[in-house]
C-alpha cells in the first residue's frame, strides 16, 4: 500500500532505447504494486507495436499499462495532449493503492509529466509561416541571429540549424512580448506536484549498442516490415508518423530505394545515434539513480522501500 503523503510518489524508469526499461519495470512489479505509464511519444499510436517496442499483450496482462494505443496513426497527438491525460491518471492509480510508474525514453514527455509544461502562448501559424519564409529569403542563420538579438540566452542553447526550435522561440517572444528563456526559467522554479524517484538501467556504451543491434534483428524477425506495409496499404507512404526512426528505413526498403541489408544496418546505426542523444539528455539529470545491470536487486528494492516510506 502506498503511504499517504502530501505529494503523491511517482516512480520513474527512464534511459535510452534498448536499455531494458520495460523488463526492469516488470521485474519491479513482482515486488511492488505498480501500474505502468508509458512515456513514449510513439507508443500512443495504434498498430505501431513492433517498431516502438511496445509491451506485449502478455506483459500488459501481468501489469496494467497506460498511455498506449490511444490514437490512430494519422491523428495528431502532442505532448500537451499527453500531459492532459496523465495528470488525472496518476492520482487515480494512487487511489487504488498502486504506485504510478512512468516508463520511457522520451525525455520531454517525462519532464512534462513531472513538472508540467511552461505557460507558453499557443501556436501562431501565420507568424510561424512568416518567420520560415524570412529564413528562406534572408538566408540560413538569419532567424538565429534575430533570436540572438531578442533573446540571447535562448539563442545560446539552440543550434543555428535547429529551425523548428528557433521559430518557436521567436514566436513566443513576439506573441507574449517576453523572452522565451525567461518564461522557461520561471517555469523551472514552479512547484513540482509529485515526489519522484528516478531509476535508469546502466550499460556501458558497447553493451548498449550490442543490445540495440540485437533488438533491431528481433524486430525485423517479428514482422516489422509487414507492420509498416500494412500501415502503408491502409494510409499511404506519406503517413507522417512513418517518417520516424525504424519506420522510415522500412519505407525506403518498401520503395525499393535500399536493400534489406541496408535497411537493417541503417536502423541499427540511427538507433545507436538516437540512444547517444538520449544518454546526453538523461546524464544531465542529477537526480537519476543509474542502476548497474549487475547490481543486486535488493539494493534497488531498499531504495524504493525507503522512498515510499518518506
Amino acid at each position: 500500500m502506498v503511504k499517504t503523503a502530501e505529494k503523491l510518489p511517482v516512480l520513474v524508469i527512464c534511459g535510452p532505447t534498448g536499455s531494458g526499461k520495460t523488463a526492469f519495470a516488470l521485474a519491479l512489479a513482482e515486488k511492488f504494486p505498480l501500474e505502468i505509464i508509458s512515456a513514449d511519444s510513439r507508443q500512443v499510436y495504434r498498430r505501431m507495436d513492433i517498431g516502438t517496442a511496445k509491451a506485449t499483450v502478455q506483459e500488459q496482462a501481468v501489469v496494467p499499462h497506460h498511455m498506449i494505443d490511444l490514437v490512430d496513426p494519422d491523428q495528431q497527438f502532442s505532448v500537451a495532449d499527453f500531459v492532459d491525460l496523465v495528470r488525472p491518471l496518476i492520482p487515480r492509480i494512487a487511489a487504488r493503492g498502486k504506485i504510478p510508474c512512468v516508463v520511457g525514453g522520451t525525455g520531454l514527455y517525462i519532464q512534462a509529466i513531472l513538472g508540467g509544461l511552461a505557460d507558453l502562448p499557443s501556436a501562431d501559424l501565420e507568424l510561424r509561416n512568416q518567420l520560415q519564409q524570412r529564413e528562406q529569403k534572408e538566408g540560413a542563420g538569419s532567424l538565429h541571429r534575430e533570436l540572438q538579438r531578442v533573446d540571447p540566452v535562448a539563442a545560446a542553447e539552440m543550434h543555428p540549424n535547429n529551425l523548428i526550435r528557433i521559430v518557436r522561440a521567436l514566436e513566443v517572444c513576439f506573441v507574449s512580448g517576453r523572452r522565451f528563456s525567461e518564461l522557461k526559467a520561471e517555469h523551472s522554479f514552479s512547484e513540482r506536484p509529485y515526489r519522484v524517484l528516478k531509476l535508469a538501467p546502466d550499460f556501458n556504451r558497447d553493451d548498449l549498442y550490442s543490445r540495440i543491434n540485437q533488438r533491431t534483428g528481433q524486430m525485423l524477425s517479428n514482422g516489422l516490415v509487414d507492420e509498416v506495409r500494412g500501415l502503408v496499404e491502409d494510409y499511404s507512404f506519406g503517413l507522417k508518423i512513418l517518417q520516424t526512426l525504424g519506420y522510415r528505413e522500412v519505407l525506403q526498403y518498401l520503395k525499393e530505394e535500399i536493400s534489406a541489408k541496408q535497411m537493417g544496418d541503417d536502423i541499427q546505426k540511427y538507433t545507436r545515434q538516437y540512444a547517444k542523444r538520449q544518454l546526453t539528455w538523461f546524464r544531465k539529470e542529477e537526480d537519476i539513480i543509474w542502476v548497474d545491470s549487475l547490481m543486486k536487486s535488493d539494493r534497488v528494492i531498499k531504495s524504493i522501500d525507503n522512498f515510499l516510506l518518506e
